[in-house]
């Protein structure tokens, strides 16, 4: 990777972090005379009082905390993203009942175990364009849609940046993404020489970085090829295999920032 493009990244990666850090500190400085704030209403638990200040504030808020890093790191991905590629917001097109009934296909043949998932079960599809289509438009909102003009390819990536996607969920999670393929694919119908890749990625892998992602839950619906686990998801927004090496070396000299927050919130709560 070019200097250039490094340091630009470190900037994304140090100027989200730092916002995040600024903005912790506000939220609970404005909470600090609210009985009803997060770590005051904590305060009020008896039962976790009594285990300490220390378990008491970090229990306090890190249940928000972890939702509100997931995002974060969504945008940080994002920003990253737009040092390489044109990111995009959404899908005007239509999908075609042809096409519902394909994606169903496919999913049952993966519930059924008929079939393990391949790119191929939907890439290949041939669609024949009816001459009205106004009754199957939508438009569809998506946050991850990134285009690179050089090789002329769309993806789409469903992004869960808690590292976990709910077992439960994945079936719903590849069928919107298959329907989020065709609308896209419709909408290049005229580009023939134009390709559309999907992906389900996570920010870290839950298993360890570098460690198999052991999910078969979700790979009985994702194929190795549609999944973007931790490295692999950074590698591919920073378009470099150096990617998740930068992001993250940027982050932990970053990550002073707000332990130096959540010692200025602790102050505000527990000091005398």
């Amino acid at each position: 990777m070019d200097i250039k493009k490094q340091n630009a990244i470190e900037i994304v990666v140090d100027t989200a972090i730092e916002a995040f850090a600024e903005g912790l500190i506000g939220r609970y400085t404005d909470e600090v005379n609210d009985l009803n704030g997060v770590i005051n209403m904590k305060k009020n638990n008896c039962f976790i009082a009594e285990l300490g200040e220390e378990f008491m504030f970090y229990s306090a808020f890190v249940r928000s905390f972890d939702s509100s890093f997931g995002n974060v790191l969504e945008k940080m991905g994002n920003n990253i993203a737009k040092l390489s590629y044109e990111v995009r917001g959404s899908i005007d097109s239509f999908l075609l009942p042809d096409q519902v009934s394909k994606i169903s296909s496919i999913m049952d043949s993966y519930v059924d175990h008929i079939a393990a998932p391949s790119i191929n079960h939907y890439s290949n599809y041939t669609t024949i364009y009816p001459k009205e289509i106004t009754s199957y438009k939508r438009t569809h909102i998506t946050d991850h849609y990134f285009y690179s003009s050089e090789k002329n390819e769309h993806y789409l990536i469903e992004l869960k940046a808690s590292g976990d996607l709910d077992n439960k969920k994945a079936r719903a999670e590849k069928n919107a993404l298959l329907e989020e393929f065709f609308l896209l694919k419709n909408q290049l119908k005229d580009d023939e020489n134009s390709k559309v890749f999907i992906f389900f990625g996570t920010a870290y892998n839950k298993f360890g970085e570098g460690k198999v992602w052991k999910q078969e839950r979700v790979k009985q619906f994702f194929s190795e090829d549609e999944l973007l686990i931790g490295k692999d998801y950074w590698n591919f927004v920073c378009n470099d295999e150096q990617g998740f090496d930068i992001v993250f070396n940027q982050y932990q000299k970053s990550a002073e920032k707000i332990r130096i927050a959540l010692t200025k919130i602790k102050g505000l709560y527990f000091d005398d």
